[in-house]
């Protein structure tokens, strides 16, 4: 089952789903789960674009829905789809301050010719920026890979509160 993170400054959720399980799905439903993980992942960024103030992580998911089911007739649609899906992942795990995103070359290859693992490369790269975004901010800051309790984070910021004041 898939882990539900809150998406910062948002009342929204994000799914850290399986990669292995998206790639079964979707090959196993001759790709109809493929649609609904699509829909579901650009929904979830535009939500996470939205609640850092940018819309470089796209504002429909309803139309990379259609460019890649209706669009997939004419090709292209599909195609340019995929290809500024990958993109807005890779602004997506930036904007959550990862160095490293998905590549968008070995995205390409996976699915020219082994298309079920496509959305399993790319799940396994929106977990990584889903659970680097849930951490809290002064973590992200020191580049500590714990987590530091709400509790403990307000106790912090009011003593510094303190001493500025006293400044």
């Amino acid at each position: 089952m898939a882990e539900e993170i809150q998406i910062r400054n948002s009342t929204e959720q994000a799914k850290v789903r399986s990669p292995v399980l998206v790639a079964v799905f979707s090959f196993f439903t001759i790709f109809i789960y493929f649609f609904y993980w699509w829909y579901k992942v650009n929904k979830e960024m535009v939500e996470f674009g939205r609640a850092n103030g940018t819309d470089e992580l796209g504002d429909s998911p309803g139309k990379s829905l259609l460019a890649v089911t209706l669009g997939a007739l004419i090709i292209v649609p599909a195609l340019i789809s995929l290809y500024r899906g990958t993109q807005r992942i890779q602004a997506a795990g930036r904007l959550a301050g990862r160095d490293e995103t998905a590549n968008g070359w070995i995205a390409l290859i996976l699915y020219l010719v082994l298309a079920p693992l496509f959305p399993a490369y790319l799940q396994s790269d929106l977990n990584k920026t889903w659970q680097r975004q849930a951490m809290p901010s002064e973590a992200l800051e020191d580049g500590a890979a714990t987590q530091v309790l709400p509790s403990e984070s307000a106790t912090t910021d009011a003593a510094a509160t303190r001493r500025d004041e006293t400044l």
